[in-house]
């Protein structure tokens, strides 16, 4: 039998936010599927029902089912980090129709009287993410909530990084008695008690208008741990090309500069700062506080043997191998073997051992930066070292 589904986005509360066209489908429908919060809040229509959120699940009702005409409910939007999304590709035969509805950031930023066309759209339902960096690098962040981390968590974080002073609007039980909404700055809500399913935004006018790049080495917090200087480090992290997404190594962080460099490129990823110096560490930490990089995590441990427990990388910077550039080459290839790596030599024997790990495509260049400084009142030429520079996969 050929069956009509349709698949509602049942807003806010399933009454009063819920649309006419929804409504309607509702009505026509002969079986009502969702979870058991949406099958309630939708009771009034009095269809039968089957309580599931899982879309495999759903589907195999779907199929097995002899009523023709099916309605499964979505919470807020079916276009919104719905559950839609999955169960599409499993409806095959069936006639489909999505119906969308009023989703959360819509209805939230109408009771905060917000423009909402702005927003920079982060789920954090269920999974934990970087919180410091999405809000660094834009001017309004919406965060969607309903798991380990709730608003406090985010106000928390945000005040760790001297952030505290951002409003944040908090908004619990849209459309529902006992909506509430709060708004403050964050360093007022770090002890708010929450419910399970709500959202934030946070506003920060603040924020970074573009990617820095080519960080001045005097903006970084330094002690005597050795630094990959601005030149150089720009070069090397952008030959990586990394991704908004990108899980990236850095291997002998030292003060956690390349780290920094690459968090910045990578708000939706994770940098994996590997360094066994409790001086340097300690940099790291001070550094991923001062630009905001919480998707960095420092790994207090010496490479290779610090690398087999992180996940995977799709991009790798080796700045320091303490003798052991074979072995640290071996784990990551057997991490990735696809993953794109830049390594940097200051000698012609770290160059030939390089050599000698890069597939033959490797690229190959040679810097030499050279500064200008005063000297009574002549402006003198400083030259810094020749390091190489070598990028591509591994052999």
């Amino acid at each position: 039998m050929n069956k009509e589904v349709y698949i509602i986005g049942a807003g806010m509360d399933g009454a009063a936010t819920l649309t006419a066209e929804a409504g309607a489908a509702i009505a026509a429908a002969d079986e009502l599927i969702g979870a058991e919060r949406l099958l309630g809040l939708c009771g009034g229509f009095g269809k039968p029902s089957f309580a599931s959120v899982s879309a495999d699940e759903i589907a195999e009702h779907i199929a097995a089912s002899e009523r023709g005409r099916i309605a499964v409910l979505m919470s807020g939007d079916c276009g919104f980090y719905s559950g839609a999304k999955r169960l599409l590709p499993l409806l095959g035969g069936c006639e489909v129709k999505v119906i969308s509805g009023i989703s959360a950031p819509i209805y939230f930023c109408s009771r905060l009287k917000m423009p909402w066309q702005d927003l920079h759209f982060v789920s954090l339902h269920g999974r934990e993410g970087a919180i410091v960096r999405q809000v660094c690098s834009h001017e309004k962040t919406f965060f969607l909530l309903g798991g380990k981390i709730a608003p406090s968590d985010i106000c928390q974080r945000l005040t760790e990084y001297g952030l505290g002073n951002l409003t944040v609007h908090i908004g619990e039980n849209f459309a529902l008695e006992n909506e509430r909404i709060i708004s403050a700055p964050a360093s007022e809500l770090t002890e708010l008690k929450t419910g399970g399913l709500c959202a934030a935004v946070v506003e920060n006018l603040g924020y970074e208008r573009g990617i820095p790049s080519c960080v001045p080495d005097g903006e970084f917090i330094r002690g005597k741990t050795p630094m990959t200087k601005a030149e150089v480090r720009c070069v090397c992290v952008s030959k990586l090309n990394i991704e908004d997404g990108s899980v990236c190594w850095d291997v002998g962080a030292g003060s956690g500069s390349v780290s920094v460099e690459m968090a910045l490129r990578c708000g939706e990823g994770r940098v994996y700062a590997v360094e066994r110096d409790a001086e340097a560490l300690r940099l790291i930490e001070q550094n991923r506080i001062k630009f905001g990089c919480d998707n960095i995590e420092a790994v207090a441990a010496a490479a290779p043997e610090a690398l087999a427990p992180l996940p995977a990388p799709d991009r790798v910077f080796i700045g320091g191998s303490g003798g052991r550039l074979k072995e640290i080459a071996a784990a990551v290839r057997a991490k990735n073997p696809a993953a794109l790596v830049a390594a940097t030599a200051v000698s012609l024997e770290t160059l030939a051992e390089l050599r000698g790990l890069f597939s033959e495509n490797a690229e190959i260049l040679q810097m030499a930066v050279t500064r200008t400084k005063r000297v009574g009142e002549h402006t003198m030429l400083s030259a810094e070292n020749p390091v190489f520079i070598v990028r591509g996969t591994l052999k």
